[in-house]
């Protein structure tokens, strides 16, 4: 867990750091709790099956494969967009450019953690395009099960809060690495395995 937490305090700086450079003003991020939870524990830690987030999903390719959900609540979402970005933001739906802002900030993030942890473990690990919805909780996770076939039994969680004057966003980071690869990441890490 050491490590772990090491993981996701260097990744919380690169992407504090690359997310100020994209909007041209300081952003600052706490440093974020990182724990190993079920996977069946995902949905619950933003709310439940059927709360409403958006997620920005990304496939883990490489020595170590695996799915990254970027979640976040809709109305953390709506002020992430008001005050980082100072956009206006409807009470209802997304514009396209809201969507693309969202997408690229979970794809920031999401690229920091996976820097670090592919630093850390010396293994190659690379994030492909994100793809963004809205959607239950639920529905996502099912679909990345649909999707990618059966999924590890646990997921790293880092949970992300950025701070912006007295208001705080929280985000929830998830890495759920496909079964065979939690030994090759942990081997990796000087981890025993038992």
């Amino acid at each position: 867990m050491d490590v772990l937490k090491e993981v996701g305090n260097i990744g919380a700086g690169n992407a504090a750091t690359a997310l100020s450079r994209l909007l041209d003003k300081p952003v600052d991020m706490n440093v974020p709790t990182v724990s190993l939870i079920p996977f069946e524990q995902v949905a619950d830690k933003v709310g439940g099956f059927e709360q409403v987030v958006v997620a920005v999903f990304l496939r883990v390719e490489g020595d170590a494969p695996g799915s990254m959900f970027f979640l976040i609540k809709e109305d953390s979402a709506k002020k992430l967009l008001r005050t980082l970005l100072s956009m206006p933001v409807e009470d209802s739906g997304y514009s396209e450019m809201e969507y693309s802002a969202l997408s690229e900030i979970g794809n920031i993030l999401a690229g920091s953690y996976l820097s670090s942890l592919a630093d850390f473990t010396k293994l190659t690990m690379t994030p492909t395009v994100p793809a963004i919805t809205v959607d239950m909780a639920g529905a996502i996770m099912s679909y990345g099960i649909t999707t990618y076939g059966e999924m590890g039994d646990s997921a790293l969680l880092i949970d992300t809060t950025f701070l912006e004057g007295q208001e705080e966003l929280e985000g929830h980071f998830f890495l759920i690495p496909d079964p065979e690869s939690f030994d090759k990441i942990f081997s990796s890490l000087g981890v025993p395995i038992e």
